[in-house]
């Protein structure tokens, strides 16, 4: 977690609290030591948030330096803590591990009454990731990383029969349909767009170019041309 992160949730974690929240208890939601948090909390008081306390007792915020919560309404609250599940479940590292900062920095600044009710939503999406999950994570964040720096990229991917080809692509989205991912795709072996399984992908390389848009190869006109199906025909 970034330095940056950590600091705007002891904040939040601090505020409309009557009674001091322990270092240790900073140090367990936040997943860092107790050392890094009282260095943490030392930077703040220096530069000027008013947290009161010290190692060893708790800390407070100064009264009258409260935040106003986020006005989120339960359903809405809920929407966005099973959102971050799957999100943490089924994407990549890079987005699992921001979805979960994302999570704490909502449940930071929310009113008791609706940080128990996010607590308890009963809709889960359980994190079980052995060895061949992992790699597949991997290689969300690294398509990922490619749409979002726009490289070309070299596949050798086996199609639904298990034949092999060398593809060329320019990568543009990422779908996920509740059991499986996609890949959208300009294709240049076949001058066309089209759709590919990640995990039909043996070997994925950047060939180091950058994709130049144009009208007829970018994401809307795909969204067009796939009209909605998006199935995979490879």
């Amino acid at each position: 977690m970034r330095r940056a992160d950590r600091l705007f949730l002891i904040i939040h974690a601090l505020r409309g609290r009557r009674t001091a929240l322990q270092a240790r208890q900073l140090a367990q939601t936040l997943g860092v030591s107790l050392r890094t948090v009282y260095r943490d909390v030392a930077d703040l008081q220096l530069s000027g948030v008013p947290i009161e306390g010290e190692a060893g007792v708790g800390y407070v915020l100064r009264k009258g330096s409260d935040i106003p919560p986020l006005m989120f309404s339960a359903d809405e609250l809920e929407a966005l803590v099973v959102g971050t599940r799957f999100v943490r479940a089924f994407a990549g590292v890079r987005l699992a591990e921001s979805a979960k900062t994302a999570l704490l920095k909502i449940e930071a600044v929310l009113p008791p009454d609706l940080r128990e009710r996010a607590a308890h939503t009963r809709i889960f999406a359980p994190v079980w990731r052995d060895q061949h999950q992992s790699d597949f994570a991997a290689m969300i964040d690294r398509l990922h990383a490619a749409i979002v720096a726009n490289h070309v990229l070299r596949l050798d991917y086996r199609d639904e029969s298990g034949r092999s080809s060398a593809r060329e692509i320019e990568p543009l989205c990422l779908s996920f349909w509740g059991g499986a991912w996609t890949l959208g795709a300009w294709c240049r072996l076949r001058q066309d767009f089209r759709n590919f399984r990640p995990d039909r992908i043996d070997i994925c390389e950047s060939t180091g170019e950058i994709c130049v848009e144009s009208a007829e190869r970018n994401l809307a006109s795909y969204l067009r041309a796939v009209g909605g199906s998006m199935m995979d025909h490879s």
